[in-house]
């Protein structure tokens, strides 16, 4: 039976130990994105991470939690936003947005028009189909 509850002890003080190295990072990553603090303050606060590490952690997790959490946000609206101008920029060469049985309906009407010739009309199918 002690053998049992040395196991759940391994377990769970392994658990901890993860978790903190999670936390641990989560910090010293949203120390070094954050633009406004200087390099001293980001300086101090990597030392007393590493000589008071529990204290450290709970202290800025008070008091900069807020902001980590803006600033998560605000990196992934970004990305976001990137990925969203990257799918209209690729669907954007496929036709303008268009299927494309729209850009040759178009294509065909300004060939009736006389607008374009019929190569040029073509032309501008091939696109559309490719």
């Amino acid at each position: 039976m002690e053998n049992f509850w040395s196991i759940i002890w391994v377990v769970v003080w392994s658990f901890l130990f993860i978790a903190y190295l999670m936390i641990f990072f989560r910090i010293i990553t949203d120390l070094f994105s954050d633009h406004q603090v200087s390099g001293v303050v980001k300086a101090l606060w990597i030392v007393a991470l590493i000589f008071v590490p529990f204290l450290t952690a709970l202290i800025y997790l008070i008091t900069r939690g807020q902001g980590m959490a803006e600033r998560q946000m605000g990196r992934i609206r970004e990305m976001q936003d990137q990925q969203a101008a990257y799918i209209r920029d690729v669907a954007g060469k496929s036709g303008g947005g268009k299927s494309a049985a729209d850009s040759i309906a178009d294509a065909k009407a300004l060939l009736d028009n006389g607008t374009i010739t019929a190569a040029e009309f073509d032309k501008l199918k091939a696109k559309a189909l490719a």
